[in-house]
């Protein structure tokens, strides 16, 4: 229901358009990973998602009473920042084992001037895993009434040549973050 109603006000409100729905496999483990823009990009690529979104989401929002109660409703997950969160990791890995899509922003915080910042390592941990498949998503405009805003969702990242590699992850995640500038200049208004 909660995707439905956001999926109607982000149409209304902000006119959204969608590209990519057509690069999100079926039954499969997919982490989605996303630039991070402002506090609305989760229920934003939650909504016009094809498929339903797990996001991980910082362990502090959880504790806001009526939010948290709201985002776990929701299907998200706390994660603690700064850390090797082992019960975040144990999550996110068994919504992906079950074949659900986990919703990342590798940056792990929103940019402050629209930019893409530099990826966390713990997207590469996850995105090296046999049976995920990465996504990558691109989020531009402006969230001001009536603005536009568009998604873009680009083509699975093939990370196959890392798996192999010790200690790939934050060279997957260099790659995770290579694919989303890409798509934010492919499809810059």
């Amino acid at each position: 229901m909660g995707k439905g109603l956001f999926r109607v006000y982000f149409k209304l409100f902000n006119k959204v358009t969608v590209e990519g729905e057509e690069n999100f496999p079926k039954g499969k483990g997919i982490l989605l990973c996303s630039n991070h823009i402002n506090n609305l990009d989760p229920p934003l690529v939650g909504a016009m998602c094809p498929r339903d979104v797990r996001f991980m989401a910082k362990s502090e929002l959880f504790t806001i009473p009526v939010l948290g109660k709201l985002i776990y409703k929701v299907g998200a997950f706390p994660v603690k920042r700064g850390m090797s969160d082992k019960q975040a990791l144990r999550s996110g890995m068994k919504i992906l084992k079950d074949g659900g899509v986990v919703g990342l922003f590798p940056e792990g915080t929103r940019s402050k001037n629209g930019e893409l910042g530099e990826g966390l390592s713990g997207a590469g941990f996850f995105a090296l895993r046999p049976e995920v498949t990465v996504v990558p998503c691109a989020i531009q405009g402006s969230y001001k009434p009536f603005g536009r805003l568009k998604i873009v969702y680009g083509k699975p990242v093939d990370l196959s040549p890392l798996r192999e590699e010790q200690g790939a992850a934050k060279k997957a995640t260099q790659a995770i973050m290579q694919e989303i500038q890409e798509l934010i200049e492919k499809h810059h208004k």
